[in-house]
């Protein structure tokens, strides 16, 4: 530990955000960056603890102190080695996870925790800058060929830990471009898509093959799948959305949330939208519905593409602003969660209620509301009821679905596969996260359900790691 006073003696300083006037005109970057000695200053503050609580809240396992002290003696490649050996690409993570480290950090006991994500981002933004971060090729090839299902967080983490250790791995996407989550379904103000390419590329110089616009139980059967593979990994992502079912569903103006943003990171890509298909929010009152980061996305989506009114609602209750005391420390703190996006414009409200979506001419141009109120059961389930008598219009022009994900989609290739599902609907896995075909295995949302991108970049290392020991006939 470089400096084991420099949490006594330095505050916690955080880079902060580009201008709102600035960045709500543009789809950059929002987050600034610390000059390279605050940068170090912030990592000086790690205290190496005897028990490294942000260790044990890092879904991917992140040697949080040992590389924090690297970055404080400005040994970038050794910092950089120490957080890439957990983890495939920190550079995203750096910028889109939510920081459970940070909440587990014995310095939030005090809500000053160290700046972790920040310094991890920085660390791997230096370690690029000076040339520190490069391709690094199998030097031996086992001969097995591994196919992975999906580039998502899961899907490309699995692929990186399959290619190291040997395999040929090919990766397969639906899509026009290889990211999944990570290239649609996060706007470019959190994560710039150059980020996602500078390490594509170094995954093509060491060897992994990418194959998009290819749908795998179409394009290619599942029959042909596993005749060509000697195993399958299966990161497809949990992408059925959770709907509303209520009058005026079926109205113009309603959109899924992931509908929407996709669209929107295609035309920044530069893909040309038809202006008829496009979903704007321009001159627009909005209505979010969903109060989580898909939701929040949307706001800010919404904000730069200059609509009038953007307001976001939740059915449950306003989380609290300080922790309450049955959600002590370590544990995630269930408090309030504010954006980038949030500050740039947005009324947010909570305990509501969608009763009905009510239109003219095919298109919607309003919505019933109502509160909502929470309480237990007699088995100790919580249950919710509506207030009678708080009905209330509001006037919208675009309603934006973003309550999150059911379920994987079992039509087409998890069917044909036949893999077996769990009682929520997603493919059953072991603890191995091998499926009920033995050389296919799955990772991510497909098996956990819709979570963080954090816990979909483990998912993949476990999987990989599975896979290996099965190919290799080991047991793991």
């Amino acid at each position: 530990m470089g400096n084991p006073k420099g949490f006594m003696m330095i505050p916690r300083k955080e880079s902060g955000y580009r201008p709102v006037k600035e960045r709500i005109f543009d789809y950059g970057e929002v987050e600034q960056t610390l000059n390279e000695n605050d940068r170090k200053l912030q990592a000086s503050r790690c205290m190496d603890c005897g028990v490294p609580f942000c260790h044990w809240g890092c879904p991917v396992g992140s040697k949080i102190p040992e590389w924090q002290d690297s970055l404080y003696k400005g040994n970038y490649d050794e910092a950089y080695r120490i957080l890439h050996s957990t983890n495939s690409f920190p550079e995203i993570t750096g910028r889109v996870c939510p920081a459970p480290c940070e909440k587990s950090c014995v310095l939030n006991i005090h809500e000053e925790p160290v700046t972790i994500r920040e310094n991890e981002c920085a660390t791997v933004e230096t370690a690029f800058d000076l040339g520190l971060i490069v391709a690094r090729p199998p030097r031996v090839r086992t001969g097995k060929k591994v196919a992975v299902i999906g580039s998502g967080p899961a899907g490309l983490s699995a692929a990186d830990k399959l290619n190291q250790a040997g395999h040929t791995v090919t990766v397969f996407e639906k899509n026009d471009a290889i990211g999944g989550l990570l290239r649609y379904g996060i706007p470019d103000f959190k994560l710039s898509k150059n980020v996602i390419d500078r390490r594509l590329a170094l995954f093509l110089d060491e060897g992994i093959t990418f194959k998009t616009n290819t749908s795998v139980g179409t394009d290619i059967t599942s029959d042909e799948l596993l005749e060509e593979f000697d195993a399958v990994v299966l990161a497809i992502g949990a992408e059925q959305p959770r709907d509303l079912t209520v009058e005026g569903r079926e109205l113009g103006g309603v959109h899924f949330a992931m509908e929407y943003l996709t669209q929107q990171n295609k035309i920044v890509a530069g893909v040309d939208v038809p202006e008829e298909d496009r979903i704007t929010a321009k001159a627009k009152k909005v209505l979010v519905i969903g109060g989580g980061d898909t939701g929040s996305d949307c706001v800010g989506t919404a904000i730069r593409q200059r609509a009038e009114k953007v307001t976001q609602i939740e059915i449950l209750p306003r989380p609290a602003d300080k922790r309450e005391p049955g959600n002590p420390w370590p544990y995630w703190p269930n408090t309030l969660r504010t954006s980038s996006s949030h500050l740039e414009g947005c009324e947010r409200r909570w305990s509501l209620s969608t009763k009905r979506l009510i239109g003219e001419n095919g298109t919607v141009t309003k919505a019933e509301l109502v509160q909502t109120e929470w309480f237990r059961d007699d088995k100790g389930r919580w249950q919710m009821s509506e207030v009678p008598g708080t009905e209330e219009i509001v006037e919208v022009d675009l309603v934006l679905l973003a309550m999150g994900f059911t379920q994987p989609v079992h039509q087409g290739l998890l069917d044909s596969l036949g893999v077996d599902y769990d009682p929520r609907n997603n493919v059953k896995v072991n603890n191995k996260k091998q499926t009920s075909k033995a050389k296919v295995f799955a990772a991510g949302d497909v098996e956990k359900g819709a979570s963080l991108v954090v816990h979909a970049i483990e998912a993949g290392k476990v999987a990989a790691a599975a896979t290996d020991a099965y190919l290799r006939g080991m047991e793991f």
